[in-house]
């Protein structure tokens, strides 16, 4: 019986995973040297990027399946200002007046390799020290909630 239970498990399991599989998100930043705000420093930056990245993959978990996800980041100014206080690493301030973070992305859903939804969205949010954030504890927490509002509005209201 213990057998049974456990093959029927570990066969959801299995499906379970290959159907989250299926979604894909591809993320790329458009000359991100030439962005508004974005980390100077090249492990810095690539952090940032792998934080966009893997936040965008989250996302498209929620897509129909066959569905995958393509974004092309064309500009970031992220909340904040940087300030060098230290000899190894700058200080984000946060002041909540004229430092609300800023994303102009590009992105296309494809099913079968034929886009069946593109678009391109300038996010911004000014009140973004204001309400609840989902991301509390993370880095570009303020980031990652304006991407997912614009997610569900936009996105995910058309499927």
């Amino acid at each position: 019986m213990n057998k049974l239970i456990y093959k029927g498990a570990l066969a959801v399991a299995v499906t379970i995973v290959s159907l989250n599989a299926s979604a894909e998100a591809i993320v790329t930043f458009a000359h991100p040297e030439n962005m508004a705000d974005v980390p100077r420093s090249v492990i810095d930056r690539e952090n940032m990027e792998w934080h966009f990245s893997e936040h965008f993959a989250n996302l498209s978990k929620q897509l129909p399946a066959g569905q995958n996800l393509k974004v092309e980041m064309l500009d970031i100014d992220l909340a904040g200002d940087e300030f060098p206080r230290v000899a190894i690493r700058n200080v984000r301030v946060l002041k909540g007046r004229a430092d609300w973070p800023r994303l102009h992305l590009r992105y296309t859903i494809e099913q079968d390799g034929k886009a069946v939804r593109t678009g391109e969205a300038k996010l911004s949010n000014p009140n973004y020290l204001m309400g609840v954030n989902r991301y509390p504890h993370e880095m570009y927490s303020h980031e990652k909630q304006m991407v997912e509002d614009w997610w569900r509005k936009e996105v995910m209201a058309a499927h």
